[in-house]
Formats: C-alpha cells, sequence, structure tokens
C-alpha cells in the first residue's frame, strides 16, 4: 500500500526564497515606464485588429511607437550612465 502524503512543507519551506530582491524590484520599476509603453502600443494595435485602421488608428500607434522609442532609449542611457559611458 502506497501513502499519500502532502508535499505543502518541501513546497513551502522555500517560500522566503522565492521573494523577489530589493535589486530585482529596483530593476523591475527601472523598466517600467517602458513596459507601459510597450502595452499602450500594444493596446493600440488590438483594437486594430477587426478593422482596417483609420486615421486616427494609425496615428496613435505612431504615437506609441514613439513612446516605446523613447522608453527604450531613457534605459539605455540610463544603464549606460550607471555603467559610466554614454550611449
Amino acid at each position: 500500500m502506497n501513502h499519500i502524503v502532502t508535499v505543502q512543507d518541501a513546497v513551502t519551506a522555500f517560500a522566503g526564497f522565492m521573494e523577489p530582491t530589493a535589486a530585482e524590484l529596483d530593476a523591475i520599476e527601472l523598466e517600467s515606464p517602458l513596459i507601459l509603453a510597450e502595452v499602450e502600443l500594444l493596446d493600440a494595435q488590438i483594437i486594430t485588429l477587426d478593422r482596417t485602421p483609420n486615421e486616427l488608428d494609425k496615428r496613435r500607434i505612431r504615437r506609441a511607437g514613439n513612446r516605446v522609442f523613447g522608453a527604450r532609449r531613457d534605459l539605455v542611457n540610463r544603464a549606460a550612465d550607471a555603467a559610466g559611458g554614454a550611449a
């Protein structure tokens, strides 16, 4: 006869180690403007999936794309400044 045992203790024993570190949270916070800009671009693209984009849709996608590029540029520049170089 095989006994069925729970593995709750084994699973939750490492829960403290599974939390993000302060450095990981700082990295997420640093990248959040880029993440939000990418979500905005995705939203603009999703709107046009079931229809032909009109001029307003095209403008919205273009502006969202520009925000993504700007956020990426800012992120790279901040990383370069932190490393002591220039991008």
